[in-house]
């Protein structure tokens, strides 16, 4: 028989966790959008820390309240361990999508490249040269100085690495065309 007071504390932990998750989830958005603001950063760069942030705090909800609600800990470990190990095998068969991911967060917290700015790639065998026109997740689209628009991997971005030739400032080109 299921005791009446137990319950009672399970759904008030849950109902308590919840909000803690709910406000540090806000929170976190509300820092990101700053960040992100500050540091001119595209809204499509951000959607994507949006979503890893939400993942993460998705996962503690679940296991927070798997373990107030009774779970036994070693059943949770052991499934936890198995979901762990078909990502794992599921990451390294497409590790290419895992280091893309990783590279878009790298760039967007600390690295000074932007949109707008003339860069070059720096490659012994190609000579990119051009205007960062967008960053997604998984991919940096740049424009080169003979009109080509390339795509280039995130994690090539960093392993390769760039020169910022120019970085781009909108306020000193309006003042000038008046």
């Amino acid at each position: 028989m299921i005791d009446p007071m137990s319950f009672k504390t399970e759904i008030l932990l849950t109902v308590i966790l919840l909000a803690v998750i709910l406000t540090l989830n806000s929170l976190s958005k509300r820092a990101i959008r700053k960040f992100g603001k500050t540091s001119a950063i595209d809204m499509n760069s951000r959607k994507i820390i949006f979503y890893l942030s939400n993942l993460l705090f998705y996962i503690l909800a679940f296991v927070g309240i798997s373990l107030i609600w009774g779970v036994n800990l070693k059943d949770f470990s052991l499934f936890l361990s198995s979901v762990l190990a078909i990502v794992g095998i599921g990451f390294v068969a497409q590790w290419s999508i895992l280091s893309n991911l990783t590279a878009s967060v790298i760039l967007f917290f600390s690295h000074p490249l932007r949109l707008g700015d003339r860069i070059r790639v720096m490659d012994k065998d190609f000579d990119w040269t051009g205007k960062v026109e967008d960053i997604s997740g998984f991919y940096l689209f740049m424009r080169t100085d003979d009109g080509r628009r390339i795509t280039i991997p995130t994690n090539l971005v960093i392993q390769k690495g760039i020169e910022i030739l120019k970085q781009e400032d909108d306020s000193s080109e309006t003042n000038m065309e008046q």
